[in-house]
């Protein structure tokens, strides 16, 4: 874990990995609580028996589902203090490289990509590689943008 005394300290760190969060497993329950959050609720995500006869030999957590967790395994890695709050700000160059498999672990590979001093706020840009375990191919990747207040 980087910990950090102020968000412009990140300026430092531009083209540094971080480093990577601890796994996390995706469980079925997890994927289901998320199609019914979002109605989204596909057979390849929470029909498990029909699932397993598809093209992932199992349920598959959504795309979206996997991009939620993005800042939190940021936040794994990273802890900056010395502002009164941080924004997600949003996601540059999201791309879902592969399926999650419901029980499946993942974790997140971070590098600092880009800091900008605003006027009043540090915006820092995230390369986030969200990683399967036992899998040679990252499940996603995204560059997280989070804004802190000066």
């Amino acid at each position: 874990m980087h910990t950090l005394s102020s968000p412009r300290e990140l300026a430092s760190l531009t083209g540094a990995d971080l480093g990577t969060s601890p796994w996390r497993t995706i469980s079925q329950e997890h994927v289901d609580t998320f199609a019914d959050l979002t109605d989204d609720h596909q057979w390849i995500h929470v029909d498990v028996e029909r699932a397993a006869d598809g093209p992932f030999g199992g349920t598959v957590a959504h795309g979206m589902l996997t991009l939620a967790y993005v800042p939190v395994l940021v936040g794994e890695v990273l802890r900056v203090e010395g502002s009164p709050f941080g924004l997600n700000y949003g996601f540059d160059k999201v791309r879902f490289t592969s399926p999650v498999r419901a029980g499946s672990r993942v974790r997140g590979a971070v590098r600092v990509d880009s800091v900008t001093d605003l006027d009043g706020w540090v915006r820092a840009g995230f390369e986030v590689t969200v990683e399967v375990e036992g899998s040679d191919r990252p499940a996603l990747v995204a560059v997280n943008l989070v804004q802190w207040s000066l």
